[in-house]
């Protein structure tokens, strides 16, 4: 079924319908299984995606990395009610030891990933690239307004491990995502690498809070206490298993539409899609803010940037390549 919002004070019932069969990419689904007290996003990203990574031509490794972050921005940016920023980021002592994804409501995507090619070895997994450090999820709602912060220990584990670490910590709503992110080989005329990405973020929400009630574990309670365990709520028990079923190959397949693959997870207790919320790459830097963050800088400093007589500045998100004379950036 489908619907224009999300709403659920809305009482309308819009028609139902076959889920379409046609892919599309660089977007959000949003989605409610509401016989299990279940809400939802599906990202898919195709062209969007491949625009970020292929402009540094990051190894596969960290690419894939910063895929997986930029699948997880969407799916927790694309929540936001106003026209501000949604910032995740990590600083780690992991190859990757740095990593940032800015998306700006309601679609605009842009990341970058720093990190030791020297460190790199065949065989690392997301949580080895990342190693030890904090993941940082930022809520910019413009001038004047307060930011809002949130703040996870990477210990280890990936970001599907920070990601629930959050909601049971910060939000204690429970919470399941999955994120997968693969390379897509092609013949033939056009493109022969691509990248591509898909997650999916399950929440259940059900009208009486204490069905969602979760203890947390009493941390450094004296030795010997018992942990007192709630029982996972059944609906939520299903939704975790249903969402467990999914494979990476399905969350990237260029040929399974967002629709099918959410018939697919949830046909039998029916499941309702709402109006896709569309994505695109696309930086937020200009020669005009370039020149700005120069002013900042100390008549020294700037002094000091000069080579070859000019002043270079590139964007460590999109590679653009932005030229000065000294005396356009200030240089005395």
């Amino acid at each position: 079924m489908t619907s224009q919002s999300p709403d659920p004070k809305i009482q309308a019932t819009p028609p139902e319908r076959a889920p379409s069969p046609v892919p599309v990419d660089d977007q959000v689904l949003p989605f409610e299984v509401g016989s299990l007290d279940l809400r939802g996003r599906l990202t898919r990203l195709g062209p969007a995606l491949d625009d970020i990574l292929t402009k540094h031509d990051y190894p596969a490794p960290v690419g894939k990395l910063l895929g997986e972050a930029i699948v997880l921005a969407t799916l927790l940016g694309s929540q936001l009610k106003f026209d501000g920023r949604f910032i995740l980021q990590t600083q780690t002592d992991g190859p990757v030891s740095f990593l940032i994804v800015d998306f700006q409501a309601p679609d605009r995507i842009r990341a970058y990933a720093r990190f030791d090619k020297t460190r790199l070895s065949e065989g690392q997994d997301s949580a080895a690239l990342l190693g030890r450090g904090h993941l940082a999820m930022t809520i910019d709602q413009g001038a004047d307004m307060k930011r809002y912060q949130g703040l996870v220990a990477l210990e280890g584990g990936d970001l599907e491990d920070a990601a629930h670490e959050y909601f049971l910590r910060s939000e204690q709503i429970p919470t399941k995502v999955r994120l997968a992110v693969g390379e897509e080989w092609r013949g033939g005329d056009g493109p022969k690498h691509r990248w591509r990405a898909g997650g999916m973020l399950l929440q259940f929400l059900p009208k009486a809070a204490a069905r969602a009630q979760r203890d947390l574990h009493p941390g450094d309670a004296p030795e010997g206490r018992a942990v007192n365990e709630v029982p996972d709520d059944d609906a939520w028990v299903e939704g975790q298993s249903l969402i467990g079923t999914v494979e990476d190959i399905e969350l990237i397949d260029p040929d399974l539409s967002g629709e099918r693959l959410l018939y697919r997870l949830f046909h039998e207790r029916g499941v309702r899609v709402f109006a896709p919320l569309s994505l695109r790459a696309q930086c937020s830097c200009s020669r005009e803010a370039v020149s700005a963050m120069l002013s900042n800088f100390e008549a020294k400093d700037r002094a000091e940037m000069v080579k070859d007589g000019k002043v270079v500045v590139t964007c460590e998100f999109c590679s653009s390549v932005y030229e000065f004379t000294p005396q356009e950036a200030g240089v005395e």
